[in-house]
């Protein structure tokens, strides 16, 4: 029952590295599940670009890709890769903070996994809601 982070092609060292990993786990615990193993991997934009092209023929900058590795309807299980540089360009363009807009990011890739999709507009608000409130949560805790 573990999350994990790394880095590829940059150096990043993620603050209040045990309260994200409890808020994650609280954040799954929430939705009906238990993280298994749970992978985030911190990258700039030409790598998280490469893979949007290479593994869903995407031709598009984003700030996340997660991939469901989960076996079990109860355990999570999953690669996210998250664009620091679109991360920060995301938080400066909202008026934001870079951490927030990180936890937000992060939260969305659970969220993924949990089985929240975001293609329709309707989903996205889904999506957005379920966000705020994790990140009501984090600061909560």
């Amino acid at each position: 029952m573990a999350v994990y982070f790394f880095e590829e092609e940059l150096e990043f060292d993620l603050p209040e590295k045990l309260k994200i990993k409890r808020w994650l786990h609280h954040i799954a615990k929430g939705e009906g599940f238990r993280i298994k193993n749970l992978n985030f991997i911190f990258c700039n934009d030409e790598y998280l670009y490469r893979l949007n092209v290479e593994y869903l023929n995407h031709n598009t900058y984003t700030d996340i890709i997660t991939f469901d590795n989960s076996e079990s309807d109860k355990y999570l299980e999953g690669d996210i890769y998250i664009s620091i540089d679109r991360v920060k360009e995301n938080a400066v363009n909202r008026g934001g903070d870079f951490l927030m807009e990180l936890k937000r990011v992060m939260s969305h890739g659970l969220f993924h996994l949990c089985g929240y999709p975001d293609k329709s507009p309707s989903q996205k608000k889904t999506m957005r809601s379920k966000e705020d409130q994790a990140m009501e949560t984090f600061h909560a805790m």
